[in-house]
C-alpha cells in the first residue's frame, strides 16, 4: 500500500514546489566554466553526480504522499518549471556552443569537459523533463519533450517508452529493461541499436493498422529526423563542425545518462510468463524505487518509478511512492546507483543479492530463472 498522505502537512503551493527548481541553479555553473575554463569545467559534473547525492545524504527520505486527485489547475508552480526548462536548455547550449567555439583561452580538454558538464544536464535534466512532458495531454508539452529529445540527437525515444517500453516493460520484449547480470557497457550498446529498431517498428505497425504508407505526415520520425537536423544545421551555424563535434559530444554524454538510469530502474526486475508470449499485469515490484529528497528534485520524483508505471499521465508531484513490501527500494538515489552500474563487477556485487531476494520475495514458485536472465520466454510453471 502506498504511503499516507500527512493531511497537517500544506501539500500543494509555490513553496513545496520550489526544490524542484533547483536545476536552474546549474545553468550558471556552464557559464562560469566557459568564462573561467581550467578545474572549473568541472563543476557541473561534480554538482549533478556528487552534490545532489551529499545533499540526499543530509536531507533524508520523504515518503509523504500529495493527493492524487488534486486538479491540474493547482499544479502551475510544479508544471512550470517544465515548461521554463526547454527555452533555458535551447538557449544556453547554442550560447555556449557559440561562445566556446571562439573562445581562445579554452583548450581541448576544457572543451570536452565543458561539454560533458552541458550533456549531463541535457540528459539528467532535459531528457528527464521531456519524459514528464511527453505522457501529457496539452500539444505544447507534447512539442517541447520533442523539442529536448531532438537536442540530444534521441527523438526516438518518446516513440520507445510510450509504445514499446510501458507495454513490454520487465520482459525480454522490453529492449530497456537490463537482464540480470548484465553489465551496463553491454546493455548500453544492445539499447542503442534495439531501441531505435523497437521504435521504427511501432510506429510502422500503428501506420499500418491504419492503412497508411511510411512517408505519410503523420509519422513522427519524419518530424524526428527533421528537428535533429535542423539543430545540428544551427549548431554548424554558430559554431561550424568544432560546433557540430561539440553538439553530439554533449548528445552522446546525454544519451548515456538516461540508459545508465534506465539500466538501473528495472534491473533483473521480470515480470511472470503466463504462455503464449503473455505475462502478468506490470506491479509496484516490477521498478526499483529510491525516496530520497534532493536526487527526487533534481530527477521531479523519477524515482517514484512504480507508480508511474501504474499511472503514466500522472503529473511528478502526485506519484506516489510505496513501502519496501510493494516495491523494491534501493540503498541510494539513481545519482549514487548509476555510477556503481559503470562498474559491471561493483553492480554484480551490490545489486544481484537484492534481486535474489527480490525473487524469493515475490516469486518463490519459480524455480528455473535461466530463461528470464537471458530474456526469453520461459515456460509457465
Amino acid at each position: 500500500m502506498a504511503t499516507t498522505q500527512n493531511p497537517s502537512t500544506p501539500q500543494i503551493n509555490w513553496r513545496n514546489a520550489l526544490p524542484f527548481w533547483l536545476s536552474l541553479a546549474l545553468i550558471p555553473l556552464v557559464w562560469v566554466g566557459a568564462i573561467y575554463g581550467g578545474w572549473l569545467v568541472l563543476l557541473l559534473p561534480l554538482s549533478t553526480w556528487y552534490l545532489f547525492s551529499i545533499i540526499d545524504s543530509f536531507a533524508g527520505l520523504n515518503e509523504l504522499n500529495k493527493d492524487p486527485n488534486t486538479e491540474d489547475s493547482q499544479l502551475f508552480w510544479y508544471k512550470a518549471i517544465t515548461l521554463v526548462w526547454p527555452p533555458v536548455q535551447f538557449m544556453t547550449l547554442y550560447g555556449v556552443i557559440a561562445y566556446a567555439t571562439r573562445a581562445d583561452h579554452l583548450g581541448g580538454w576544457e572543451l570536452a569537459g565543458l561539454f560533458i558538464g552541458v550533456g549531463l544536464i541535457t540528459g539528467t535534466i532535459g531528457i528527464n523533463y521531456s519524459h514528464e512532458l511527453m505522457h501529457q495531454r496539452p500539444r505544447i508539452e507534447r512539442w517541447f519533450a520533442d523539442a529536448l529529445l531532438a537536442m540530444v540527437l534521441y527523438s526516438h525515444f518518446r516513440s520507445e517508452h510510450l509504445l514499446v517500453h510501458h507495454r513490454y516493460v520487465a520482459t525480454p520484449k522490453d529492449p530497456v529493461t537490463a537482464r540480470f547480470n548484465e553489465g551496463f557497457w553491454r546493455f548500453f550498446p544492445r539499447v542503442l541499436r534495439q531501441c531505435y529498431a523497437s521504435a521504427l517498428n511501432a510506429e510502422k505497425a500503428m501506420l499500418a493498422r491504419k492503412n497508411l504508407g511510411f512517408w505519410h505526415r503523420s509519422n513522427p520520425f519524419l518530424m524526428y529526423w527533421g528537428l535533429q537536423a535542423a539543430f545540428l544545421a544551427l549548431a554548424f551555424i554558430l559554431g561550424g563542425v568544432l560546433g557540430v563535434a561539440l553538439f553530439i559530444l554533449q548528445a552522446f554524454v546525454a544519451i548515456n545518462q538516461l540508459e545508465l538510469v534506465n539500466y538501473v530502474e528495472h534491473y533483473g526486475l521480470t515480470r511472470k510468463h503466463l504462455g503464449d508470449g503473455k505475462y502478468e499485469h506490470v506491479k509496484p515490484h516490477h521498478s526499483w524505487n529510491a525516496a530520497h529528497k534532493a536526487s527526487n528534485w533534481l530527477l521531479i520524483n523519477l524515482q517514484r518509478h512504480s507508480d508511474h508505471h501504474y499511472k503514466p499521465n500522472r503529473r511528478f508531484p502526485l506519484l506516489q511512492t510505496y513501502d519496501d513490501t510493494e516495491a523494491p527500494q534501493l540503498p541510494y538515489g539513481y545519482p549514487i546507483m548509476t555510477m556503481v552500474a559503470l562498474s559491471p563487477t561493483l553492480w554484480r556485487k551490490f545489486m544481484n543479492p537484492r534481486v535474489r531476494r527480490w525473487r524469493e520475495m515475490y516469486y518463490p514458485e519459480v524455480t528455473d530463472w535461466l530463461p528470464y536472465n537471458k530474456g526469453t520466454n520461459p515456460s509457465p510453471r
